[in-house]
C-alpha cells in the first residue's frame, strides 16, 4: 500500500507537494473524475490511471489536437501515469485488485451497478485493504429513484434548477458556458476524500464516499435556493444582474465591448455617479439608497448604460478602480489567458512531451507557501506506465508482466513507428 499520511517525512519543502506518499487509483474517464485526480496529482499524489484497452474517450474528442491526443485529455490529465487493463478479462480483474490493494484512494465515475457487475465493490476491496478509501461519481447518486439514469453536465445543470436561471430574461436558457457540473462533482469528491483521509488517521479505516453530481448543483443554488423556500417565487433567468442589488451587473460600452460592476455601498453609488459625470442621481429620490434603486431598477439601468456607451470598457475601468468601484472588463478567453495578473500566478502551464509535443493549459490555483508540487508532467500516453506500474507498484516479475500482456489482460504503449518490428 502507498505510505500513509502517518508514515514518512513531514514532507518539507520536498518539491513533491503536500501529498507526496499518496496513490490514487483512478477509474475515470471524460472530465468530472479526471478533474477531480489531476487535483490530487497537482497536489503531488501519485495517480494511476486505469484505462480500458479503448482508452479514456476524452483523448478522441475534436476539435483540436497535439498529435493523436485530444486537448481536451490533455487538459486534465497532466502528472499521471497510465497503465491499460482489460476488466472483461478475469487476469485483468485482478490486476485491479491488487492495485487497490496498495492504493489509498480509488476514484470511479462508472454508472451505478457497473463495477457490481464484475465483481468490484467497495466491500471486497476493502475487505482486502481496510484502509481504502473509495469515492464514486455518478450523475444521481447510488440511492434514490434516478440511481441508475445517465447523465451529463448539462443535464444535470438542466435538472437542478441552475440552468433556469442561467441566460437573459425573456429568452432561452442556456448552460454554463464552464461545466460547472463536471467541475463541482470533482471537487466535492477531493473534498470528501480528503475529508475520509483525515478522519483514517483516527480510525484506521477508510469509507465509501457517493457523491452525486446532482446533489452538488443542488448545493450550489445556496442562495437562491433559500430564496424560493422562503418566498415561493421562482427566480427566473438572471442575464447579468443580481436579485438583491441593481448596482451588481454588466453594462455594454463602445464598440462592442463590455464589463461588470459591483456597486455594493451606498459610497460605491455615490462614487459610481461620480465616474459616470451623473452627479445628479445622488439626489434623485428614484435612487438615493439601495432599496430606491432596487424599486426603479428599470428606469436606472438604461439612463446608466447611456453614460458607460459613451467610451469603451477600457476607458472605464481605470477610472472606476481608481473610485474603489469593483470592475471587470468582459474578457473573451485571449484576452484573459494573456492577462498579467493570470501569467504571473502560472495559471497557464505549458506541458512538454518527451517526443516534443508542447500544449499550454489551465494551471493549478492552489498555492502553498511551502510544500507546492514544482513541476507537472506531460498527460501519459495510453498504457505508457502499464508495465512500470506492474513491477514498482505491484512488484511483477517480467514473466507476470508478459503473460499478462499475452493473454490480454493488460497492455502496453507501443509507438506507431515500431509496431509491427
Amino acid at each position: 500500500m502507498a505510505k500513509s499520511e502517518n508514515e514518512g517525512s513531514d514532507g518539507a519543502d520536498s518539491g513533491q507537494g503536500p501529498l507526496a506518499g499518496l496513490r490514487i487509483l483512478d477509474l475515470t474517464q471524460f472530465l468530472a473524475g479526471p478533474y477531480a485526480t489531476m487535483i490530487f496529482a497537482d497536489l503531488g499524489a501519485e495517480v494511476v490511471k486505469l484505462e480500458a484497452p479503448v482508452g479514456d474517450w476524452s483523448r478522441v474528442l475534436p476539435p483540436n489536437f497535439v498529435g493523436e491526443e485530444s486537448c481536451y485529455y490533455l487538459s486534465i490529465n497532466r502528472s499521471k501515469k497510465s497503465i491499460v487493463v482489460d476488466m472483461k478479462n478475469e487476469d485483468g480483474l485482478e490486476v485491479v485488485r491488487r492495485l487497490a490493494d496498495r492504493s489509498d484512494i480509488l476514484i470511479e465515475n462508472f454508472r451505478p451497478g457497473v463495477l457490481d457487475r464484475l465483481g468490484l465493490t467497495y466491500h471486497s476491496l476493502a475487505a482486502r485493504n481496510p484502509g481504502l478509501i473509495w469515492a464514486s461519481i455518478s450523475g444521481f447518486g447510488h440511492t434514490g429513484p434516478d440511481r441508475e439514469r445517465p447523465a451529463y453536465d448539462m443535464i444535470v445543470q438542466a435538472i437542478s434548477g441552475g440552468m433556469s436561471m442561467t441566460g437573459e430574461p425573456g429568452r432561452s436558457a442556456v448552460r454554463s458556458g464552464i461545466p460547472m457540473g463536471d467541475l463541482n462533482a470533482g471537487m466535492y469528491a477531493v473534498i470528501g476524500a480528503l475529508s475520509a483521509l483525515e478522519e483514517r488517521r483516527q480510525s484506521g479505516k477508510g469509507q465509501y464516499i457517493d457523491i452525486s453530481m446532482l446533489d452538488c448543483q443542488i448545493s450550489m443554488l445556496c442562495y437562491q435556493a433559500a430564496y424560493y423556500l422562503h418566498s415561493g417565487n421562482n427566480p427566473g433567468r438572471q442575464g447579468w444582474g443580481h436579485d438583491s442589488i441593481p448596482t451588481y451587473r454588466g453594462f455594454n460600452c463602445a464598440n462592442g465591448t463590455s464589463l461588470v460592476i459591483t456597486a455594493n455601498t451606498e459610497r460605491m453609488w455615490q462614487a459610481l455617479c461620480d465616474v459616470l459625470g451623473l452627479p445628479e442621481l445622488k439626489e434623485d429620490k428614484r435612487f438615493i439608497l439601495n432599496e430606491d434603486r432596487y424599486a426603479n431598477r428599470n428606469e436606472l439601468w438604461p439612463i446608466l448604460e447611456g453614460a458607460f456607451m459613451m467610451q469603451e470598457a477600457d476607458y472605464w475601468v481605470p477610472r472606476l478602480l481608481d473610485a474603489t468601484i469593483p470592475v471587470g472588463e468582459i474578457n473573451t478567453l485571449e484576452k484573459a489567458l494573456s492577462n498579467p495578473q493570470i501569467l504571473g500566478r502560472d495559471m497557464v502551464l505549458p506541458l512538454l512531451d518527451e517526443d516534443g509535443h508542447n500544449i499550454r493549459v489551465a494551471g493549478n490555483p492552489v498555492k502553498m507557501s511551502r510544500t507546492t508540487k514544482d513541476d507537472h508532467s506531460y498527460p501519459p500516453k495510453l498504457g505508457g506506465q502499464t508495465v512500470e506500474i506492474l513491477a514498482d507498484v505491484l512488484g511483477a516479475e517480467p514473466s507476470e508482466i508478459d503473460a499478462l500482456i499475452k493473454n490480454g489482460a493488460v497492455k502496453e504503449y507501443v509507438p506507431k513507428n515500431v509496431k509491427g518490428e
